[in-house]
């Protein structure tokens, strides 16, 4: 088939979760002998260079380079009206009309869209069938961030959220079929009332490049990793920092804690003067970090879709103590391959439990990423990715 999907951030290359899934989802197409054409924007120089590593899983692709400045100007035009902040900051032109010439001059079987925030741009193409991936209901996350923000800016979060919650409903309607990452997510778009289709298939994670080390890790050191420009992360960080280490210095004085992401912030970065906490910044290989960890920690208390840090730190063989919320994206068992804790006092008991018992985190280790071979393999999520796209081919051969 010849395929046209269009993403709201380009995906490549794969280095943070959304990009992962796209690209997952472009290599896959390709692989499969489909003719695809990736159409998304670049906001530097460096970006759209780097963007042409998606050439070899692609038949063709349209980069389009918008200034970031231009970008953040659109999303504060959009603050008096109806439409959505992060649709502008998402929105050019340029890539509009891009995308309208191509459909034009070729004829395209399907058309799959990565994101809410990119399916304006194909909202109004009905005669080919269309699959919008949301991966997660991103307005929920902003509505989340409105019971965490002071005000005035939890007002602003609750409103961001309510006109993407409104976008995200107007939106689903102008598709043949929607899919999210997880099986909660699916649930909120459905309570949405719309009436389309609805499918899922999870994240995956490189099982091959994330694979345990044969040496030992650091006794009493415990990880976190994830982008720290990232509220969520933020907040998770700044959490376990300042009220569960210092509970767990007091039974085992020597505990480390290292923040692994880029682009930390002021308040992340003074973190590091507490004892016991180092804040690396971007670094060239998570893998090394985490590897040298006994427990590794996702203390997210706004959490939607997968959390991809936590499966790679399960598919490294680290066992992962995770908030409830963020274990809800994570298809594994509470209590067998990862642990869950809400409280600072739940995440002391957690953390104390596997470092007391060895015997215990070899367990969790091993039924952890042994999870992660048989749940979350990109080929078992691509199978679903796969059957969701014959259903929707099956669908608009009925509806013509």
């Amino acid at each position: 088939m010849n395929i046209l999907f269009v993403s709201h951030r380009f995906p490549y290359p794969p280095t943070r979760g959304d990009k992962i899934r796209s690209f997952n989802m472009v290599r896959h197409l390709h692989a499969q002998g489909h003719k695809v054409t990736v159409a998304s924007l670049a906001r530097s120089g460096d970006e759209a260079q780097e963007a042409r590593g998606i050439e070899a899983y692609c038949e063709k692709f349209i980069c389009v380079r918008v200034r970031e400045s231009v970008q953040k100007l659109r999303m504060v035009g959009c603050l008096a009206g109806r439409v959505p902040s992060s649709m502008g900051y998402f929105y050019a032109p340029q890539l509009k009309q891009r995308i309208e010439q191509e459909l034009a001059q070729k004829s395209y079987d399907l058309i799959i869209v990565f994101s809410s925030s990119a399916a304006q741009y194909v909202e109004n193409v009905r005669h080919i069938p269309k699959i919008l991936d949301f991966c997660d209901m991103d307005s929920q996350k902003w509505l989340a961030y409105a019971k965490f923000k002071r005000f005035p800016l939890n007002l602003g979060y609750w409103l961001e959220g309510q006109k993407l919650q409104a976008e995200e409903k107007r939106l689903a309607r102008r598709f043949d079929l929607c899919s999210c990452a997880t099986g909660f997510e699916v649930e909120t778009l459905e309570n949405y009332g719309t009436g389309v289709a609805t499918g899922v298939f999870p994240n995956g994670v490189d099982s091959t490049f994330f694979q345990p080390a044969s040496e030992g890790f650091r006794k009493h050191h415990i990880s976190f990793v994830g982008r720290m420009d990232y509220y969520p992360n933020e907040a998770a960080v700044i959490f376990f920092a300042r009220e569960v280490l210092p509970q767990l210095r007091d039974r085992y004085p020597d505990v480390t804690f290292t923040i692994i992401g880029a682009e930390p912030p002021r308040v992340v970065q003074d973190l590091a003067q507490l004892p016991g906490v180092t804040v690396t910044g971007t670094v060239d290989d998570v893998r090394r970090y985490i590897l040298e960890s006994e427990v590794m920690v996702a203390p997210l208390a706004i959490a939607r879709g997968t959390q991809n840090k936590i499966l790679e730190g399960m598919a490294l063989g680290v066992p992962v103590i995770s908030s409830a919320l963020a274990a809800r994206g994570v298809d594994a068992i509470p209590g067998e391959h990862l642990l869950t804790a809400t409280t600072a006092e739940d995440y002391v008991k957690q953390v104390s439990r596997l470092f007391d018992d060895p015997v215990a985190r070899e367990r969790m280790a091993l039924a952890g990423r042994e999870r992660v071979l048989s749940h979350h393999n990109w080929d078992r999520a691509m199978r679903m990715f796969d059957a969701l796209i014959d259903r929707c081919m099956t669908q608009g051969a009925k509806a013509a």
